[in-house]
């Protein structure tokens, strides 16, 4: 398992977590068993905004005895009163569902305490209105939650939620589908979905993956947008080179769904080669770089689209990015304009002008 460190609370967070939308369909037997064998081979977090109230249950028989190593997202304003999945604003019913929650749970703590589904400003307004956000950070304050979140499919409004500084991790949908404008949750434009994933990266903010696979219309030829199928391993690979992304949360069902996203650790680059999505390429996105690394290798040893990603953060003010640059082995500076990567690259980059131009901004 590969980790990555959210820079605001210190976790270290599996690249692939578990997206627990499906597991309440199983029996409970084949559920736990696939939750505990997802964690024997390293993945450490889950998200419980879940389709059915079982869920809950089946985490504590295959947690409770490794809690401690765990990360639970939890969301306020998921409702299970009726056993499966329902949403609310009421803070009564959030508190009771909260208190619900951590006793299926067996645990009297939260890591990431998540104000759930914000997609309308009205939305947001309501969770301040009716008091929600003020009990989730005096659940904070109590140290019943860590750490805060929001999900969001929205990227204006998430913008303006990670304006009041309470956020610590973000919960959104990515996948070349929404990025490229097509489908359900394809809100704002590349540039701006961009924008966000970037000032994720540069304040610390970590982004926790849902949908990556478009519910699924990426996975199939007859309803990806792109014309053919872009597999789970690409979609996957697609979201991690996103700036400020840490997991990815797949869907699962039972173990063979485990061991086919543990498989992405091991899959061929091939494998994960999303290019194919460049035939859509919107305009505002055209010629950008968007890290992906298809013009690898480079003759002369850079990592391009990590130079291009520490460029993309400097300018806009992150300066942890200035320092990681500096301490690249091979900066823009060792281009020697051969060409090959402006051949290569599918969203037509011209990465040595690029380099040029990277080069003159960090002085070397």
């Amino acid at each position: 398992m590969e980790y990555r460190t959210n820079r605001r609370t210190g976790d270290r967070i599996s690249i692939i977590g578990i997206g627990s939308g499906s597991i309440h369909a199983a029996p409970e037997k084949e559920a736990v068993e696939a939750l505990s064998y997802a964690y024997e081979n390293g993945v450490n977090f889950m998200d419980l905004a879940t389709a059915g109230a079982s869920s809950f249950g089946y985490a504590a028989k295959a947690f409770s005895s490794v809690r401690g190593k765990m990360l639970y997202q939890v969301h306020f304003g998921t409702d299970y009163e009726t056993g499966e999945y329902g949403w609310t604003t009421d803070l009564d019913k959030i508190k009771k569902q909260v208190e619900w929650q951590l006793g299926k749970l067996g645990t009297d703590y939260i890591d990431y305490g998540f104000i759930h589904c914000l997609d309308d400003q009205a939305d947001w307004e309501a969770y301040q209105r009716n008091g929600v956000l003020d009990y989730l950070i005096s659940m904070k304050e109590r140290g019943v939650v860590r750490h805060i979140g929001a999900s969001s499919h929205t990227p204006s409004l998430a913008m303006r939620i990670l304006d009041t500084g309470l956020v610590d991790q973000l919960m959104f949908s990515i996948n070349p589908a929404y990025d490229y404008q097509h489908g359900k949750y394809a809100n704002g434009s590349a540039s701006e979905r961009m924008a966000l994933y970037q000032r994720c990266e540069a304040e610390g903010i970590g982004i926790s993956v849902m949908k990556p696979f478009s519910a699924g219309q990426l996975l199939n030829a007859d309803t990806s947008p792109f014309g053919k199928e872009i597999t789970k391993y690409q979609c996957i690979q697609y979201a991690l080179d996103k700036p400020g992304v840490l997991t990815v949360l797949p869907g699962i069902r039972n173990k063979d769904d485990v061991r086919e996203m543990l498989g992405f650790l091991d899959a061929a680059d091939e494998e994960k080669d999303y290019s194919a999505i460049s035939t859509l390429t919107p305009g505002d996105i055209d010629g950008k770089c968007v890290y992906c690394n298809h013009c690898q290798p480079c003759p002369a040893g850079l990592d391009i689209g990590l130079i291009n990603k520490y460029y993309d953060l400097a300018r806009i003010g992150d300066r942890l990015a200035s320092e990681h640059y500096a301490k690249l082995d091979r900066k823009a500076s060792d281009c020697v304009s051969c060409g090959h990567c402006d051949r290569r690259c599918p969203f037509h980059v011209q990465q040595s002008g690029r380099m040029a131009e990277i080069a003159s901004y960090f002085g070397r």
